[in-house]
Formats: C-alpha cells, structure tokens, sequence
C-alpha cells in the first residue's frame, strides 16, 4: 500500500486478521498544523517502522524517480527567512521540542503558525 505525505512515499502490506493477509491501505490524514502532523507520526512510529521493515525483508519498496522526487520538492518550496530571537527562547524551545521528539525549528514554526492563527 502507498501513502504519500511531504513528498515521502511509503508502501506496505498490513495484516488485517490473524490468518488472513489482506492490502490495507494507510492513510495519513490532513493535518491543521505540523505540531499536529508531528505528533501522529510520533505516535503511529512504532506500526509504521514494523510494516516498511516487512515490505522491504519482503522486497515490494519502490524507488522514488528523480523526475517525482524534483516535482514534488518543487511544489513543496517555503520561502525562507531569517528572524533573530533572543537566545534564552531558543534554548527554551529546544528542550521543549526535544520533549516532544521535534526538531526545534519545526517546533518554533508550528508554534508561529498556531499563535497567528489564534491572534486574530
């Protein structure tokens, strides 16, 4: 089974019953922040670690092409920019990220993107 999210593609096979195998297909949600997108791949790490290690002892990974992979980097561009903030906040937020198992410039834009959609 595939499921595409950020430009990564995972296949995998998931067991339904105890005896029957069937393709179950997984699908990652919409998420309204990436805290939240964070946070359900923290927690579903563990089933999606087991079924892309049983799709790739039973050889079904696929290759991501190099036309797809620039397509969907394309697509996916920010624009980038530089604040400066005081070093005690982002000491802060780096043990609040590595709390939480994020990297900590994905935790401070998350928690950018919640405190201006609340602002208002």
């Amino acid at each position: 089974m595939r499921g595409v999210n950020g430009g990564i593609e995972f296949d995998w096979d998931a067991q339904n019953t105890r005896h029957l195998k069937m393709k179950q297909k997984r699908v990652v949600p919409a998420f309204k922040s990436e805290a939240e997108e964070a946070e359900w791949w923290y927690k579903n790490r563990a089933r999606l670690d087991k079924d892309l290690l049983e799709t790739a002892k039973k050889g079904e990974l696929r290759r991501l092409d190099r036309a797809t992979l620039k397509a969907r980097l394309a697509a996916s561009k920010a624009r980038v920019v530089s604040i400066r903030l005081p070093e005690n906040d982002i000491e802060l937020a780096r043990r609040q990220a590595a709390q939480k198992g994020l990297p900590y410039q994905t935790y401070i834009k998350s928690l950018l993107h919640q405190a201006l959609r609340h602002a208002n």
